[in-house]
């Protein structure tokens, strides 16, 4: 039995050999019902181009990347990273390109990371963790990397970039909780270098106007339960604790449950992410689902355009969305007090 060809797949799509290609490497613009066609008959007929030979045609590393300088432990329970990478690589797929995952430890291995992807490891770039004033921004574009900014940043760059809107489910919450008649309302943020956390605790102080109840985190378990402990230890407890993750609010309500507290009766708790465990706990955590997937593949469709030669743009994901559930559900109690202690 003869081996199935390019011209074989072509002759089942109705169109010409170099229409199957663009269609599979996006050398150039074909429209999305011409490309259904091609990879419907590819995979009628069984057929996969070369690896090899594409990156050679295409003198590509057939590869994008992520670098993360973040601790191992967070990446490991933080429900953002698996969602985002899943959604990046349905994207990737398509073209049959790898994605590169590299935590480094400091700048400067991250430097060198970035360098040598400039070598023929990888095409471009995904940015995640902004941070403001990222001196990643320059040092990529000084390397004329292909790169797509993952975040709401808003120095000068020449980068494409995707967006989200972190401040207005933040808002929503805490006008949520006044409703319920709760005022001494806490915020347990996120490294406040990064431009998300920011944003999430800036939409806090503008809306209760201070910042005596905010706490800096990192998004991780344990320094959500210190941070919870810290807060509940106060002589006039917050009756309210926003988290930037889920992670953290998950270690906060079992801290405060360890102390007698009920939730919502005694303390209002709300997170962020909406991990998959949160609409299952006892009582349900109040959360805002913010679909890391959906800016994975907005993120890879950006680059891979961005690779070819398009020009830079930005693109809003409309994703965040808050899932109010018991954790926020009963109102205020009345005179919040140090936090209650069982023997």
């Amino acid at each position: 039995m003869s081996r199935t060809t390019i011209a074989d797949v072509a002759r089942e799509a109705g169109v010409t050999k170099a229409t199957v290609s663009h269609a599979l490497s996006g050398n150039r613009p074909i429209s999305e019902e011409t490309r259904a066609k091609v990879l419907a008959a590819a995979e009628k007929l069984n057929w996969a181009p070369s690896q090899s030979a594409r990156a050679l045609a295409n003198r590509r590393a057939n590869a994008v990347a992520v670098v993360l300088a973040r601790d191992p432990e967070v990446i490991a329970n933080d429900s953002f990273f698996p969602a985002f990478i899943a959604g990046v690589e349905s994207v990737l797929a398509e073209t049959e390109t790898a994605l590169i995952l590299q935590v480094v430890p400091d700048r400067d291995a991250e430097e060198r990371a970035y360098r040598s992807l400039t070598h023929g490891r990888a095409d471009g770039a995904l940015l995640l963790d902004l941070r403001d004033d990222d001196w990643r921004v320059p040092f990529l574009d000084e390397l004329e990397l292909p790169t797509v900014l993952v975040g709401a940043y808003d120095q000068p760059h020449s980068f494409s970039c995707v967006r989200t809107d972190d401040a207005t489910p933040v808002r929503e919450i805490i006008a949520h909780l006044r409703d319920a008649g709760h005022e001494r309302i806490a915020h347990i943020s996120g490294p406040l270098a990064y431009v998300h956390s920011r944003a999430r605790a800036e939409a806090y102080t503008d809306e209760i106007g201070s910042d005596e109840l905010l706490r800096e985190g990192d998004f991780t378990a344990a320094s959500g339960r210190a941070l919870t402990e810290e807060l509940l230890a106060l002589p006039e407890r917050p009756t309210a604790i926003v988290y930037a993750n889920d992670t953290m609010a998950i270690a906060g309500l079992s801290y405060a449950r360890s102390q007698g507290l009920s939730i919502p009766d005694d303390l209002a708790i709300a997170g962020f992410d909406d991990d998959h465990l949160s609409a299952h706990l006892s009582p349900a955590l109040t959360s805002v689902s913010s679909d890391p997937a959906a800016r994975g593949r907005a993120a890879a469709r950006l680059l891979r355009a961005d690779i070819l030669g398009a020009q830079p743009r930005t693109e809003i994901v409309d994703c965040n969305v808050v899932h109010f559930r018991e954790s926020t559900a009963a109102p205020s109690a009345a005179t919040p007090t140090v936090s209650r202690r069982t023997p």
